[in-house]
């Protein structure tokens, strides 16, 4: 299994999270090659703006995993992480992130800010970005285009 097995993994959780009207991103955890953790969007079914894809990914690894820390863990996002969920990244102490689609609005591995290569954080995480990233970026393009269409 590679990354672009687990990114396909991750797409098919955004695609369950466009099912629900919401922004189809998702995530998951993967340590030792098995995932440990899943989640997608749905900021708008809970009314919670911290119902990120990778959020919801992390907590369920948490929980899984019996520690906060999820050291020696990769996780696979469709969209660049926001600051939020770059924040919650670092925290966790994941060891590698692997995302799709680039996020020119709102993304913190190089597109808005870096926050990954900010030295003087107590840890970094090793990042790989653009993987799927057409699949994924089709997937968001889809999503707004028939958004706006319906307004």
């Amino acid at each position: 299994m590679n990354d672009e097995f687990f990114m396909r993994e991750a797409i098919s959780l955004a695609r369950a999270a466009e099912c629900l009207g919401e922004v189809p991103v998702g995530a998951l955890v993967v340590r030792d090659g098995v995932i440990v953790g899943r989640g997608f969007n749905s900021p708008i079914g809970e009314n919670d703006p911290t119902a990120h894809a990778e959020i919801a990914a992390l907590r369920d690894a948490a929980r899984n995993l019996h520690n906060y820390r999820l050291p020696g863990c990769e996780l696979f996002v469709t969209l660049e992480p926001c600051a939020m969920c770059g924040g919650a990244v670092l925290q966790a102490r994941i060891a590698r992130l692997i995302y799709g689609a680039r996020d020119p609005k709102t993304g913190v591995h190089g597109s808005v800010v870096d926050l990954f290569a900010v030295p003087r954080l107590n840890h970094h995480t090793a990042v790989v970005g653009g993987v799927l990233a057409d699949e994924c970026g089709q997937l968001l393009s889809g999503f707004f285009a028939a958004r706006r269409s319906r307004e």
